[in-house]
């Protein structure tokens, strides 16, 4: 009885310091949201780096990624990607992009917080190509002639470029339309020189960037974070937030000097925003037959900080929702969870197929956020393939471990066998049915 006493004791004074640092806790799970997508971009910045490739120049990547490809969260098998860590520190730089007539292009340019600041490419900019002056936020020079300013507003950039392809077998023309993107500084290309090369070995492989900012203690965490502030500024919509924010020590440039109770308080506060995160990704709201569509304010947030935060942990990277759509689901017709141990059907009736000007796919991801690994290699199904259709015009996609009759071989999206899964569709450049939800993907229908 006594050791009981004793032990309610210590939790009730517990409870007392926690109640008395209400402020730390609430704050500190703002603060973590606010700053996540930025700690995760460098640190995806860093692991791209050491494995992929050196920052400010082209990563043209030639084939489209596999199950071992940990990078980013949830890559897609449609487009080659051609992406490029920029450090404006070291420009301004010139971005030049050759005609392309022939697939769909998109080159998203990305501030260090995940809003896109400036996206070039088909539809926005058309197939005649271009070339551009990326510069940072405290550039003044002159913007030469022949050259369009593009201004970041952070010091850190991030093009995530994609290319259509649309099989293996279209690689050599994706390729050449790679070819055609050319990223230098304005120093080269004002003297006619080639973007400059160095001597890259890749390190060894890392840990994705979410697991190791898991790994992260809090402390470290915020220590980072407020060092990255200073080469990325917050917007000045940011400012109500970053005033409350001072208030337990978290400001641009000041690492925080948390007393023990405070850390632990700041701690349990990050815990909760995961939770809560955590919790919605898995059950969100408003779903349209199962399925979740992602704001139309996707890639340009605003001080929508928990959606940015929740893309960044599962998307990081997307577009903006005129250049690319993600409806996604995990469940079935029934609300149950996905799981490869039984087959579902997508049906699209004749009228009701993806409002896309470009293209459309599903893609299959595990739990983990990336590709399943299945022995056919094959991770998504779309309007490439040689589909087969109804006699009605409607559509069967059929999404199973085993494979379905030979006829229906195209129409097949593979899932591993006992495992949970999560269905990926992609609309890009969707037509204003997709984006003001007048139209929606079907329910996964249970097949046995």
């Amino acid at each position: 009885m006594r050791w009981l006493l004793g032990l309610l004791l210590v939790l009730s004074l517990v409870a007392a310091a926690l109640f008395a640092k209400a402020e730390h806790i609430v704050l500190g799970g703002q603060a973590y949201l606010f700053g996540y997508p930025l700690v995760i971009m460098d640190l995806t910045r860093a692991n791209a780096a050491a494995v992929i490739g050196p920052e400010n120049q082209l990563r043209r990547v030639r084939e489209f990624p596999s199950a071992r490809f940990k990078e980013v969260v949830r890559p897609n098998v449609d487009t080659l990607y051609t992406s490029a860590f920029i450090d404006m520190d070291r420009g301004p730089w010139v971005f030049e992009m050759a005609a392309n007539t022939h697939r769909y292009e998109l080159m998203p340019f990305m501030d260090a917080w995940t809003n896109v600041f400036a996206t070039l490419g088909t539809r926005s900019t058309g197939t005649a190509g271009g070339r551009y002056l990326l510069a940072g936020p405290g550039w003044q020079g002159q913007v030469p002639q022949g050259l369009v300013l593009l201004r970041s507003p952070t010091q850190m950039v991030w093009l995530i470029g994609r290319t259509q392809a649309n099989s293996t077998a279209d690689y050599p023309l994706v390729h050449r339309l790679q070819d055609g993107l050319r990223l230098r500084s304005l120093a080269e290309w004002s003297a006619g020189q080639p973007p400059a090369t160095v001597a890259w070995q890749p390190a060894a492989k890392r840990p994705p960037p979410g697991e190791q900012l898991q790994a992260m203690s809090t402390e470290t965490f915020f220590e980072k974070l407020t060092m990255l502030m200073l080469r990325n500024p917050p917007s000045a919509a940011d400012a109500p937030l970053l005033s409350k924010l001072a208030r337990i020590g978290v400001a641009p440039g000041q690492g925080p000097a948390w007393s023990p109770l405070e850390r632990w308080a700041v701690s349990l506060g990050r815990w909760i925003a995961e939770f809560r995160v955590a919790r919605e990704l898995r059950q969100p709201r408003e779903l349209q037959r199962g399925w979740s569509t992602p704001p139309a304010h996707l890639g340009a947030y605003g001080t929508d900080y928990n959606t940015r935060a929740a893309v960044a942990m599962v998307g990081l990277g997307a577009n903006l929702p005129a250049d690319a759509m993600y409806p996604q689901t995990a469940v079935d017709a029934g609300g149950q969870a996905l799981n490869g141990s039984k087959r579902y059907r997508l049906h699209f009736a004749a009228q009701d197929l993806p409002p896309v000007r470009a293209f459309w796919s599903v893609t299959a991801y595990g739990q983990d956020n990336f590709l399943m690994d299945h022995p056919s290699g094959r991770h998504a199904v779309g309007d490439r393939d040689a589909l087969r259709y109804n006699a009605d015009g409607s559509l069967d996609l059929w999404v199973q471990a085993q494979a379905p009759e030979a006829a229906y071989l195209a129409n097949w999206l593979p899932v591993q066998a006992g495992q949970p899964f999560i269905l990926n569709a992609r609309l890009y450049w969707p037509k204003s049915a997709a984006l003001d939800m007048r139209w929606g993907m079907p329910a996964v229908e249970r097949v046995d």
